[in-house]
């Protein structure tokens, strides 16, 4: 069984509320409501333990709160679904005070509003027991995934030397952030990262949208990474495969969906990528199936992974569009 260790810094209690219409200034009466431990590392994790992979979770997580997180630790310690038997393993590092609450409001057009709580303050000593602790899980991992926002106390020089020790201590790192973060993954040598438009362009101080302009940013990148997958909603994804010097790239299509939630879709992805590289799918089968299950994942309100017949459904309705080497 591989093992891949999931690192989520900022980790969240997710309360998704589902209503017809968002009124501003008005009372709203929610249809649904659900509430789940999250955060994107541990998205992904949940993700990966569900098709067969051991994940390690890690991170921090605050000790006032924890219950809900260690539900799903006890529900996922051994989970056996139509991928074969996976595993879902507590490494976080608890620090003193609550995870923050992240408040999702989805109307029924699947429109998401996100309200996003303030987390605890780290300080050094809890830095450095999450560091020790990570340099032995990276060791034995086969891969390593970093995602998501940093908390207070937390800088970005902090999260430099978190990649730093990371790519010491193994080849294949993952990472999926944003906005200062972004900029400073994009100096390291990874294996690969996930931004989306957006975080692109913040990433680049310039507007990004087109393929073109998403492949002169990623030959601006300083670091050798090995794998950009540039996600782009309904429109898809762009997959830029390192090939020499130069990037073979492809474009999927996911089959049109109708939306619950789009909160999950993007860890999904990652934790289909990770799959995929790791068990040496082709790539069309690597791409087929990790769109499919992003596809899958704006369906539902928090993560699952579907079954075996309705993921080789979707997989099916991907379009696949070799674009080329350049």
């Amino acid at each position: 069984m591989k093992t891949v260790l999931c690192i989520t810094l900022n980790p969240a209690i997710d309360l998704t509320i589902t209503l017809d219409v968002l009124t501003l200034g008005a009372v709203n009466r929610a249809s649904e409501n659900q509430l789940g431990a999250a955060g994107k590392g541990l998205n992904a994790a949940h993700v990966l333990s569900e098709l067969g992979i051991n994940a390690i979770a890690s991170g921090f997580l605050g000790d006032d709160n924890d219950e809900i997180f260690e539900r799903l630790f006890k529900s996922h310690k051994t989970f056996i679904g139509d991928a074969g038997v996976g595993q879902l393993t507590d490494g976080f590092v608890k620090v003193t005070g609550a995870t923050r609450t992240n408040v999702k409001i989805v109307d029924k057009q699947g429109c998401t509003t996100d309200i996003n709580g303030q987390g605890f303050l780290i300080d050094n000593d809890a830095k450095q027991a999450l560091f020790k602790r990570l340099i032995q899980y990276a060791k034995e991992a086969d891969a390593v995934l970093v995602a998501g926002s940093l908390p207070k106390g937390f800088t970005t020089r902090d999260f430099d030397e978190l990649l730093d020790l990371l790519t010491q201590n193994n080849t294949k790192i993952a990472v999926d952030v944003s906005g200062d973060a972004l900029k400073v993954a994009l100096k390291h040598n990874l294996w690969f990262i996930k931004p989306n438009n957006d975080e692109l362009s913040g990433a680049f101080d310039r507007q990004i949208t087109t393929l073109d302009e998403q492949l002169s940013a990623i030959q601006e990148i300083s670091g050798d990474i090995e794998h950009v997958l540039v996600s782009m909603g309904d429109k898809g994804v762009h997959w830029f495969k390192k090939s020499g010097q130069k990037r073979q790239i492809y474009h999927a299509i996911p089959p049109k969906m109708t939306v619950k939630s789009t909160v999950g879709a993007g860890d999904t992805m990652v934790a289909g990528m990770i799959l995929g590289l790791l068990q040496n799918f082709d790539d069309k089968t690597l791409l087929c199936h990790t769109t499919a299950l992003s596809a899958h994942a704006v369906t539902v309100i928090g993560v699952q992974v579907p079954k075996r017949n309705e993921l080789l459904n979707l997989i099916a309705k991907v379009q696949i569009f070799d674009k080329g080497i350049a």
